[in-house]
């Protein structure tokens, strides 16, 4: 097939198979859903590890063309068409592998649903659809699509239980946030097509870039900004709330109340990581711009330290893993702030296969529980679920950047891009990535510790099979035990445990100091020289293991872990006087840095008291009462008046024809006379 052929048919099976399971779920059955949805994101995957491998070999070559154009206004071609080079394959495999993980993984995840299981498999095929379609997307317009597309449909996924009220104000929260971002999105497309060379094709849109290395915009009467800087800092408004950055952040954790398997879709490969491929597709467009790099760089630093601090203290084992998700989102943002494109990439290539791995072990411990998520509940599950204790186990050490892992290499390079750097906030940026690796390894070690070891302390609970609104009892009893899940749940796992380990060593040399990325992502090496100068100092997999031994990284990383195995499985009864003695930090931390309940009270209450305002002083007082009211009224009461005229008698109709004729004959002699 030729290459049209080859990207249309990767980009719609997974449409074609989300159609059947959704329209026709009924007939075909559940079995017919999952062998339709998995049926054609296999498709997709293997075709896509074919153009990957074309480009890694060097028998294919960059494709960029339209497939159709949608509409033409005042010379503007609003097209669909597909820009697919080796940045694009790379996330087209990692897309569409862990959806296929996923999509196996739902068969036993879900095997209990009474409903909505056909429903599920229609959307998790359609969210893979959907960024298929972003990360392909050779233009601003089918950016946007499939930027809303994933939006959508992780709307749908998050309140995949529409009957539990938690499940709906989640999904109403990460969609408002999202918009919140998405408004400042659009302004920045808005921009690029006002003043970019009146096209929205990134390859037009680059062309043009030296057409504007001195153009400003007047953001206010007097005050000039450089028309790049707000251009980037308007688009990465964007990636903050899809790739959920400080402040808008607080979406990703509550997106836990959909079911597990899309938790891992959302947290590992897709949703999440659109707003740092978007700022790495758009690299010629940011490297004019110091100041939205400075910019990027300081907010990424905020994330991955201030997150990382409340995954410290979270008690369900999906929300540890979530806020790790934000941490390592916080990261990948701080390697695009320090032009260290290819390096961000390389980490969301890396942490998606962990992460997925580490949410798709959390809902086999889930499953193995009764679907009990509170970590202090559990405890010597090594002891039952051998396979999901091992997957996971392999998830921490690659998450807290174990030497040989895949974490290490692109974790540990990030670390480096930041110490390299010399923008403004590279400082803070270095300080917050060291002081996250030991808050990463505490966090990750104290949920495997109080998961996998101690004892067993579901014994000790009362009876909790209480049944929930999406239909499962949760909790096992005293005299119960947990199970290994089946093998179409640990098999996913065991694949995803495979890069997870091996990856980094083999694709580090080439993507970040090969010529993966030649001619994909643009550095202006001579203003920001932080890939060369890690270039100078790399040589090769096996050294940069023995230059960690020289490193502050890996001696937090061991503290971290040591802290963690000291307070939960050597000494258990420590983090609660701790905490006690911390109150008020424990509170902060507790309560999200309160940053929930500014949000609550000062824009969903002031939103609502503006609300208020204008439907009572606008609505109801000027247009029902002032207009539409007293318009009545006022015909009503010359009505009333002119009613009176009409009394059925003869004479007064005379006296008025009367009155009338001398009306006229007065107007008559006024004409004469005047």
């Amino acid at each position: 097939m030729n290459d049209m052929t080859l990207y249309l048919t990767i980009a719609l099976v997974p449409l074609a198979g989300s159609l059947l399971a959704g329209l026709f779920g009924n007939k075909i059955g559940r079995v017919g859903a999952h062998t339709a949805t998995i049926l054609g994101v296999g498709v997709s995957a293997v075709l896509s590890a074919y153009v990957l491998w074309g480009f890694i070999n060097g028998t294919r070559a960059k494709f960029d063309e339209n497939v159709y154009t949608w509409l033409t206004m005042g010379g503007l071609d609003f097209s669909v068409g597909f820009l697919v080079d080796s940045m694009s394959a790379m996330m087209m495999v990692v897309v569409t592998f862990v959806s296929l993980m996923v999509h196996i993984y739902t068969i036993g995840y879900m095997h209990d649903e009474k409903t909505g299981y056909q429903r599920f498999f229609s959307y998790i095929s359609l969210f893979t659809f959907s960024m298929l379609m972003l990360v392909m997307s050779n233009n601003f317009i089918q950016l946007f699509f499939g930027w809303e597309a994933v939006g959508l449909v992780s709307y749908l996924l998050i309140g995949f239980y529409f009957k539990r009220e938690s499940a709906i104000f989640a999904n109403l929260k990460a969609f408002l946030m999202n918009r919140v971002g998405d408004f400042g999105f659009l302004l920045g497309i808005g921009l690029v097509l006002a003043y970019f060379g009146g096209s929205l094709r990134y390859a037009d849109v680059f062309a043009y870039l030296p057409n504007l290395q001195t153009a400003t915009i007047q953001l206010f009467p007097g005050v000039e900004w450089s028309l790049l800087t707000v251009t980037c800092i308007l688009l990465f408004v964007g990636a903050m709330g899809k790739s959920a950055q400080f402040p808008l952040h607080a979406w990703l954790p509550d997106s836990m109340e959909g079911p597990t398997p899309i938790s891992a879709l959302i947290h590992a490969a897709t949703m999440v990581t659109a707003g740092l491929f978007m700022v790495s597709r758009m690299s010629p467009m940011y490297e004019m711009s110091d100041t939205a790099l400075s910019f990027i760089m300081v907010i990424g630093a905020i994330t991955a330290l201030f997150m990382g601090f409340l995954g410290v203290i979270q008690n369900d084992i999906k929300r540890v893993v979530a806020y790790s998700t934000l941490s390592q989102l916080g990261y990948m943002t701080v390697a695009l702030g320090a032009s260290a494109y290819s390096v961000a990439m390389f980490h969301v290539m890396t942490h998606a296969f962990f992460k997925a791995l580490l949410f798709l072990a959390a809902g086999s411990a889930i499953i193995g529980m009764h679907h009990d998520q509170d970590m202090r509940h559990m405890g010597n599950l090594k002891k039952y679920m051998p396979v999901t204790w091992l997957t996971m186990l392999l998830g921490n050490l690659a998450l807290i950047g174990t030497p040989f892992f895949s974490g290490f290499y692109s974790k540990d390079s990030i670390i480096e891009a930041a110490h390299a750097s010399t923008l403004p906030g590279s400082g803070f940026a270095y300080f917050a990535v060291l002081a996250s690796v030991f808050v990463t390894a505490f966090y990750a070690f104290r949920q495997y510790f109080m998961v996998f070891h101690g004892e067993e302390k579901w014994r000790k609970l009362p009876e909790h099979h209480d049944e929930h609104s999406d239909g499962h009892h949760h909790g096992l009893g005293k005299n119960d035990n947990p199970h290994e899940s089946p093998l179409v749940v640990t098999l996913p796992l065991i694949l995803l445990a495979v890069p997870s380990v091996i990856i980094g060593y083999f694709t580090i040399e080439p993507l970040l100091y090969g010529d993966f990325f030649k001619d994909v992502i643009f550095v202006n090496a001579a203003a920001h020289p932080t890939m060369e100068t890690m270039r100078e100092e790399f040589h090769g997999p096996l050294a940069m293991v023995s230059h960690s031994l020289q490193t502050p990284v890996l001696y937090l990383a061991v503290a971290g872990v040591v802290a963690a195995w000291f307070l939960y499985a050597k000494a258990p009864h420590l983090p609660a006087k701790i905490a006690a003695a911390f109150s008020p930090v424990y509170k902060l931390l507790d309560n999200k840095y309160f940053i929930d309940v500014i949000y609550f009270n000062v824009f969903a209450k002031g939103s609502q008291a503006l609300g208020r305002f204008f439907w009572k002083f606008g609505d109801v007082a000027i247009i029902d009462n002032g207009i539409v009211n007293n318009a009545a009224k006022l015909v009503g009461g010359i009505a009333a008046q002119v009613r009176k005229m009409q009394t059925g008698f003869i004479y007064t109709y005379a006296a008025a024809m009367v009155f009338g004729v001398l009306v006229l004959i007065g107007m008559t002699f006024w004409r004469l006379f005047a």
